[in-house]
């Protein structure tokens, strides 16, 4: 049973301002695994005042010696691996495999090309006799959510210590284990006394304070658009930055070619990873018209491969992370159901033998039209939705017809066309043929926010641009 009970505020572990737990539960199980503390506004603005202090030293200090401090905590961060790995499996439920693999590894992925990408920023720029210099923005708040814990955490904060800023850190309270381990982590490491700092807590008392915070310069949020609505709602009255994750979509564009076959097949399973928990999962698959019928037989086949089951079992697919989450799903797979589509593989329920933990059946939606519920909303679950276009100029009006604009994908075999589609495609990240890279951008077109995050691109929403003219270059 994991007691998490302090936070962590200017470089100590101290208690709440005003006493109150939440318990938190192992979706595989349905047990309690542990308890947190809940904090409050109080908390907040301790936090926010020790970040605030910290920034004036912070700030100035050298390149140099970021990196030193960085490179300190991916050492510590090595030496726990393994336990930030468990900790995953058992707050949100990613098997085994996916926890000591991707869950963990785009962590370590994201702070290394910190690390190279700082090595080389360039936070000055001479243009003539004027000077453009790049400086921290200040103090930032950063909201996480609970379906990839380490991957949001790092490309928050490692992009904050690299550029010289202070933060406050409020993870999600469904999957707040990780966290906790985070920050010992940069306790450990040796991360002066506030500039980073962990409150847990929920959105109403945790993430409005810090979003309203007169003296936060900037809050980050990865989350739903809705809650991102009234983030930016929060926080417009101190008209601080605001930079946004929000939902997706994802379109994922199958070319009617020789790779066909393997494009369905790869798309059935990437959709259904991390229990089709991603916000740039690629929910709706678009194939040739003529080919629905056989695309539905590739897609069959893939869903049965998948093994679900308990996360230590070997399994591939886990559990959704809370009750809450598998009643929102099973409603909207039933919605397809109701307004017609054909299921392919899955449907409503739990998969035979999983009675206990909030497994979804990984489920194939087939004959999808773009105007049903389940090809609009975002599911977040293993759903895949398969939709016929007539060309590819109707593939690429259906792949942007919709409030979001996360990610893409383009699959196939012929290059060249994949390259015409994708550069067609109105969202932030799209990939041709899953293709994965640590030094690209990431964020979204519309209602899937704004800015954007990883690598050297991501330290931008953490600079001001200062021009000083007159400077000279001597």
């Amino acid at each position: 049973m994991r007691e998490y009970l302090k936070f962590y505020i200017d470089g100590q572990w101290v208690d709440p301002v005003e006493p109150r737990t939440a318990d938190i539960e192992n979706p595989a199980t349905e047990q309690v695994a542990g308890h947190i503390s809940i904090g409050s506004a109080a908390d907040v603005d301790i936090a926010v005042k020790a970040a605030r202090r910290a920034f004036a030293t912070y700030s100035v200090t050298t390149v140099e010696e970021r990196l030193e401090l960085l490179n300190a905590i991916l050492a510590e961060a090595q030496k726990r691996a393994g336990e930030l790995a468990e900790t995953v499996t058992e707050e949100m439920g990613a098997p085994a495999g996916l926890a000591s693999g991707p869950q963990t590894g785009l962590l370590f992925g994201h702070l290394t090309t910190a690390i190279e990408s700082l090595k080389s920023f360039p936070f000055v720029e001479h243009r003539g006799n004027t000077t453009i210099v790049k400086e921290p923005i200040g103090v930032c708040g950063l909201i996480t959510p609970w379906n990839w814990p380490l991957n949001q955490i790092a490309v928050k904060v490692f992009p904050a210590l690299a550029t010289g800023c202070t933060s406050v850190l409020k993870p999600s309270e469904v999957a707040p284990f990780s966290a906790q381990l985070f920050a010992e982590i940069l306790h450990t490491a040796g991360v002066p006394a506030g500039v980073f700092n962990l409150i847990q807590g929920d959105g109403p008392g945790v993430g409005v304070a810090l979003a309203s915070h007169p003296d936060i310069d900037m809050v980050s949020f990865t989350g739903s658009t809705r809650a991102g609505i009234e983030v930016a709602r929060n926080a417009a009255p101190t008209v601080k930055r605001v930079a946004q994750e929000l939902g997706g979509k994802s379109p994922n564009i199958v070319l009617d070619d020789d790779a066909f076959a393997q494009s369905v097949s790869t798309g059935v399973v990437t959709m259904f990873g991390n229990s089709g928990q991603t916000c740039s999962a690629p929910s709706r698959m678009l194939v040739p018209a003529e080919r629905m019928e056989e695309a539905k037989e590739i897609a069959a086949a893939a869903a049965a491969g998948v093994k679900i089951g308990d996360p230590n079992s070997g399994a591939t697919v886990g559990p959704v992370v809370s009750g809450t989450q598998y009643e929102k799903i099973q409603a909207l797979i039933q919605k397809g159901i109701d307004e017609g589509a054909t299921v392919v593989a899955g449907g409503t329920g739990r998969p035979d033998g999983l009675e206990t933990g909030y497994y979804v059946k990984p489920t194939v939606f087939a004959d999808v039209t773009n105007d049903m519920t389940i090809a609009r909303e975002e599911i977040f679950g293993p759903v895949l939705t398969v939709l016929g276009y007539d060309d590819l100029d109707d593939a690429v009006e259906i792949a942007n017809d919709t409030d979001y604009g996360l990610a893409g994908y383009v699959s196939g075999k012929d290059i060249d066309t994949a390259r015409a589609v994708a550069s067609r495609i109105r969202a932030g990240w799209v990939a041709i043929n899953h293709a994965f890279d640590f030094g690209s951008a990431f964020g979204g077109y519309k209602q899937s926010g704004n800015g954007r995050e990883w690598s050297d691109i991501g330290f931008h929403e953490y600079l001001e641009t200062k021009s000083i003219l007159g400077y000279g270059t001597d």
